[in-house]
């Protein structure tokens, strides 16, 4: 007879919340494991028996930020146009970041970089070359994949500067700007 569970997912997704704002706001060598057990109610040993260790906890962050990410990315519809379908992503890209800053951040932190949650092979990136490539209908591979990087810097540097509070205007505003900016055409492939 298996054992019952001692801890829920509900907890879990706490310790991911509250561990993802540590590490955002803070960096991750001031996560400490009995510090988060004591902001989240709870002890150490649910921590580690849920986690195994502050590093895996650390990866799960990431990978949690990663998974919420992608979801985002994968509920854009794809349509019969494939520029329309890019402007949708490129939305969907700034929706989750404003969504979930946090784990936003965690993903393109030292902790982000150490998890891989960034690499030109992971899923959100092949969503966006999928999408550049669309639109790029008779573009070679390495012109397809120049395009998705630059169009993935677009997004993440303007998100970023977002998320830092640095960009002028409203929401309104910087919604608008955003939009303005993705909008721009790539060049004819």
């Amino acid at each position: 007879m298996a054992r019952p569970r001692q801890y829920d997912d509900a907890l879990r997704r706490r310790l991911l919340d509250l561990a993802s704002e540590q590490i955002s706001e803070h960096g991750v060598d001031t996560l400490s494991v009995r510090a988060l057990a004591q902001r989240a109610s709870t002890t150490t040993a649910a921590i580690y028996t849920l986690f195994g260790s502050r590093d895996a906890l650390v990866d799960a962050v990431a990978t949690e930020g990663l998974a919420r990410f992608e979801t985002h990315l994968r509920g854009v519809p794809r349509t019969d146009e494939p520029a329309a379908d890019l402007l949708a992503l490129g939305l969907a890209y700034r929706a989750s970041a404003l969504a979930d800053p946090h784990f936003y951040r965690v993903m393109f932190s030292s902790a982000g970089v150490r998890s891989g949650t960034h690499s030109l092979t992971q899923p959100t990136f092949v969503i966006l070359s999928s999408a550049v490539a669309r639109v790029l209908s008779t573009a070679p591979e390495d012109e397809v994949e120049l395009h998705a990087v630059r169009a993935w810097g677009l997004v993440h540097g303007l998100v970023s500067l977002e998320l830092a509070g640095l960009l002028p205007g409203t929401e309104t505003e910087r919604a608008a700007r955003y939009e303005q900016l993705l909008r721009t055409p790539l060049p004819p492939g």
